[in-house]
């Protein structure tokens, strides 16, 4: 009779699930059932809002991902996430794997150099992370990552239009103990991490240190030397101290370095025939290990990504190194006039690498590329209740951050001995001041009022040197300067705000409906990457105004939690980024080009729908699915690449926004051979869409993407070990990540990751 009473009752959850809410609460009330077991789901707390909350209570439509559940994907970074949050892109531009893309809603990074500013900032441990090179963070030690989508500028700031990703690590508990795992797995990997905290001052000063190493070989070959390409050596430690003198004042104190010794960047060559840079399959140059192999991209048709994965670098050093320093110190202080917290943050970083840009076994072109930057933010804040029906939070908040940047380009097949060198040098100073208030209108029904008033600067110094090898072999240094070389400067300010009002009503306390409308802007700025004196700019800022309604629920005695959330956003002067290739009749030099344009305005709408479950003993289940419609309401765009042509986008879909995107997992857990075993299993999908290329050209087309990922894990009785085995994409799918079409020149491809897999040992004390 049990096993029927379960199944009954999981009738009516899939009846529930099916319709989102077909049962009136009196009738799911009526039903008198309990746990099974006594099993619950977990309360989740996060700091969406900047004070510790239920996400349950939370107006906003957020995720959060715990510690177990990034650890299971066996990934070093934020692209752990790729493909598990609903109507979130995490990925990186083509042959730029430090920078960050990260894209909510259709809303996201579009260009990989620091000029261009974020639409989702990556907020770690309360500092906003300016520079998207630097923002791909490691996931060592973190307790929770928390991805809010849509605007929130009233409590995070300018370049949050499409929402947050707030990352919190675990810092020092007081008491003595420790954790770590290392992980072997094909491709050579070796990862190994661990923590070990301590008291130093008994209930006073306490310490912790985390370190991280992760290494394994390329996914790819190189078809000159036969050896891998995309090599990985990432080492990191992370130190804290906290100080806890009295019962109503903590302060912490973390320092970071990040030392990241990779494999240069990877090109795949995605040419069409007759294009400047194709070169024919076959071609094998004297001592090469391999021929060339054939373009993953044919005229007219989608690309598609081989069986093996090949490019080539026959020109430069195989190097990306990246040095990052860290420092923060944030304090919160029970005082007499509320809840008063200061987060300093201080981040520098340094990135050197070079690329072979053609991905062929012949000297066409490459590039050497350098950036320091470096960033320093203040935020004081105070959270009080004027009166017993309002909570009241206000703070100010300033951030300074530089950067200057090189690259040189060798472009050995638009001229023999043709080399340019862009410089940039770039400093920005922001300043606001927010408000953000809850207000009890009722004992159910709340309020929020949020505003924020901004200030920017901006200087930006830009140039381009051009110079000629009369040997006629391009080389990074020395040369013939040429005349036409420039500096182009441009400074600028801007005033700006977001804003908030929303209303949440608290039907139960497992029911709560909540309505929002919020603005949110992105900073303007100039363009650093030019040849042509006038395309610094400056382009100026964009903005959304975001409509969103949703439900967050818990039913059947908190065994099955529903959230939903419908948005619409009207998305104005949007910042696109214009890539250019035009070739001077005079010199019959091409001109690579650059700018950014606040040239178009959307419309777009969509839900996420998110669940969780506890069916039975042992067994958790998830999934959720998203849909988003992003299409231009407004572009005429004039194509550079189509000799200026007028082209009406109106109506076109937007660039990294899929209509679809969906995940399902479940995760079981039961006992043998004296201790438990867990196994689980998630799939992850994205549906079709365009990137790079405001035309949406064939070339540019990713097709849709399915993943599996698996794993199995044995804990024994009493103990403090594990071990476990997985598989990260088990059926091996062999995918186009993304494409940069350049007419006329070729594709710049990036493959997505092959299967991957490993045996993982656990271990606390």
């Amino acid at each position: 009779m049990r096993n029927v009473s379960v199944i009954a009752r999981w009738r009516v959850r899939v009846g529930f699930l099916a319709g989102v809410s077909i049962l009136p609460m009196t009738a799911l009330a009526a039903t008198g059932d309990q746990p099974v077991d006594g099993a619950k789901l977990e309360e989740i707390v996060v700091t969406a809002q900047k004070k510790s909350e239920n996400i349950q209570a939370v107006p906003i439509s957020v995720t959060a991902i715990s510690a177990d559940q990034f650890a299971g994907s066996h990934q070093a970074d934020l692209q752990a996430l790729a493909g598990s949050v609903p109507n979130v892109q995490i990925g990186h531009f083509s042959n730029t794997p430090h920078g960050a893309v990260f894209n909510i809603r259709g809303m996201g990074v579009i260009e990989p150099d620091p000029y261009a500013g974020t639409t989702v900032s990556v907020v770690l441990d309360g500092v906003p992370q300016y520079f998207n090179m630097a923002s791909l963070l490691d996931l060592f030690n973190v307790d929770r990552i928390e991805i809010l989508r849509g605007p929130q500028g009233t409590l995070f700031g300018a370049n949050t239009t499409g929402g947050v990703v707030n990352v919190v690590t675990k810092g020092p508990t007081g008491s003595y103990g420790g954790d770590g795992q290392a992980t072997v797995g094909n491709y050579n990997r070796v990862d190994v991490d661990a923590a070990v905290e301590f008291p130093i001052v008994q209930d006073d000063l306490a310490g912790k240190i985390s370190v991280v190493h992760n290494g394994r070989d390329g996914y790819f070959t190189n078809i000159v030397n036969g050896r891998p390409m995309g090599d990985v050596n990432d080492n990191a430690v992370r130190a804290y101290l906290k100080l806890t003198p009295s019962s109503n004042f903590e302060a912490n104190l973390s320092l970071e370095y990040d030392r990241s010794r990779d494999g240069a960047p990877i090109v795949v060559n995605g040419a069409f025939p007759g294009e400047a840079l194709y070169v024919a399959p076959g071609t094998q140059p004297t001592g090469d290990a391999l021929p060339m192999y054939s373009s993953p991209c044919v005229p007219g048709h989608r690309c598609v990504a081989p069986a093996k994965y090949y490019s080539a670098n026959n020109t430069v050093p195989d190097f990306s190194n990246q040095d990052m320093y860290a420092i923060t110190l944030n304090m919160n202080w029970d005082s007499p006039i509320g809840q008063l917290t200061s987060i300093t943050g201080y981040r520098s970083f340094s990135l050197h690498e070079d690329t072979d840009q053609d991905g062929t076994p012949l000297f066409l072109d490459a590039t050497d590329r350098k950036t320091n930057g470096w960033q320093f933010s203040q935020e004081l804040r105070d959270t009080f209740h004027p009166t017993d029906r309002v909570e009241l939070l206000t703070g100010a908040f300033a951030l300074v951050d530089h950067y200057d940047h090189y690259q040189n380009y060798l472009i050995q097949f638009a001229a023999p001995g043709f080399r340019q060198l862009n410089t940039q040098d770039q400093k920005n100073w922001s300043g606001s001041l927010f408000a953000q208030a809850s207000v009890d209108l009722t004992q159910q029904l709340k309020m929020q009022l949020g505003i924020r008033g901004t200030h920017e600067a901006t200087r930006m110094n830009a140039g381009i040197s051009s110079f000629i090898n009369l040997g006629g072999t391009a080389t990074f240094s020395g040369d013939t300067p040429l005349p036409g070389s420039f500096i182009a400067t441009g400074r600028k300010s801007w005033n700006d705000y977001a804003a908030k009002i929303g209303l949440n009503y608290q039907w139960t306390d497992d029911l709560m409906t909540y309505a929002s409308f919020s603005r949110g802007f992105k900073s303007g700025g100039f363009v650093g990457r030019i040849t042509v004196a006038a395309d610094i700019g400056p382009y100026g800022p964009e903005h959304v105004d975001t409509y969103e309604a949703g439900v967050k629920s818990t039913w059947l005695d908190q065994t099955l939690r529903a959230n939903l959330a419908l948005f619409y956003n009207n998305y104005q002067d949007i910042q696109l980024a214009e890539i250019y290739f035009r070739t001077d009749p005079a010199t019959h030099v091409t001109v690579n080009g650059n700018s950014i344009l606040n040239a178009a305005s959307a419309k777009t709408k969509g839900f996420e729908f998110e669940l969780s479950a506890l069916p039975t003993k042992g067994l958790e289940i998830n999934a959720a699915v998203a849909y988003l419609d992003a299409r231009y309401s407004k572009f005429n765009y004039s194509d550079p690449n189509a000799g200026g042509a007028i082209v009406n986008l109106s109506g076109k879909r937007m660039q990294n926004a899929p209509p679809w995107t969906a995940t399902a997992g479940f995760k079981y857990t039961f006992a043998v051979l004296s201790g438990d075993t867990t196994i689980g299993a998630q799939y992850r999908f994205t549906a079709p869409k365009y990137e790079e290329g405001l035309t949406n050209p064939i070339r540019s087309y990713i097709q849709s993407m399915s993943y599996i990922d698996a794993n199995i894990e044995w804990t024994p009785d009493n103990s403090k070990w594990s071990i476990g085995y997985w598989v990260r994409n088990l059926t091996d799918r062999h995918y186009i990540e993304s494409v940069y079409d350049a007419p006329g020149i070729f594709g710049l491809v990036a493959y997505s990751p092959p299967r991957e897999m490993g045996v993982t040992v656990k271990f606390h004390w």
